[in-house]
């Protein structure tokens, strides 16, 4: 089954240090595995350590004990020059703000990624990426001329633009209205389903969870349960019993 899985977590840990009071625990212990060519939200109350399993599942944070591997490669053992190869190789990953820098075209905004690698982007290849989230015929506008959700499918372009192994996506909807926000989660579980592009994506949101084929809950940096197939009303019921504090029942693994 690892074989199967582009992404392992195994015994991950993560503490911060928080002044002069005892460090906070972020990760406790995580094991788990994501499979290739699927599409898995990952949710929990604030402050259950989210975020911080998506940085170090992406090599943007290391963990404190445990083992990640991404696409094969035990992250562990790389040295800085290595693991920025490897995001840059293997990774791509959407934030909530876009990242766009303003200066910039969407076309240039999504050949940054390689020209920072060394590459001279392809034209045929910019306007591919941004043919396939829809904006083929933005190429040549720049941030402020393109809405929300358009700036949130440059910023996928610019992801998907050295073809990566792994999308991570941190609350990728969260600074869009509900009508952006459905062209991006539709645009991403497109991209699971005709490209097999597996895809990690953090969310608040039970409609954004509901696109994913599975859920995974996190509570105090540990994971508590996972949903298979999850819907939006499903999803809602069992993160308000998380945050109640009571112990969740019916989800069953989601089977």
């Amino acid at each position: 089954m690892e074989n199967d899985q582009a992404v392992r977590l195994e015994q991950v840990s993560r503490c911060y240090a928080s002044g002069s009071s005892a460090a906070v625990r972020a990760l406790d212990g995580i094991t788990v595995g994501f499979d290739r060519t699927t599409f898995t939200a990952i949710m929990g109350p604030s402050g259950s350590g989210k975020s911080t399993l998506l940085q170090c599942a992406a090599g943007l944070d290391r963990p404190d004990a445990g083992r990640v591997v991404v696409d094969g490669v035990d992250l562990g053992p790389l040295g800085e020059k290595a693991l920025t190869e490897l995001r840059r190789d293997r990774i791509g990953f959407i934030f909530q703000a876009f990242n766009l820098l303003g200066a910039l075209t969407a076309e240039q905004n999504v050949g940054l990624p390689l020209r920072l690698a060394g590459r001279r982007p392809q034209a045929a290849e910019v306007r591919a990426a941004l043919t396939q989230v829809g904006l083929g015929e933005r190429g040549g506008h720049l941030p402020s001329q393109m809405s929300g959700g358009q700036q949130q499918r440059v910023a996928i372009a610019r992801a998907l633009i050295a073809r990566p192994k792994v999308l991570f996506a941190d609350e990728p909807t969260g600074a869009l209205d509900s009508s952006s926000s459905r062209t991006v989660l539709e645009l991403l579980r497109t991209l699971v389903d005709e490209q097999g592009q597996t895809t990690i994506m953090v969310t608040h949101d039970p409609v954004a969870a509901s696109y994913a084929d599975r859920v995974i809950f996190l509570v105090d940096g540990r994971l508590t349960d996972e949903m298979h197939r999850p819907t939006a009303q499903r999803v809602a019921e069992h993160m308000a019993q998380l945050e109640s504090g009571a112990q969740p029942v019916g989800t069953d693994g989601g089977r």
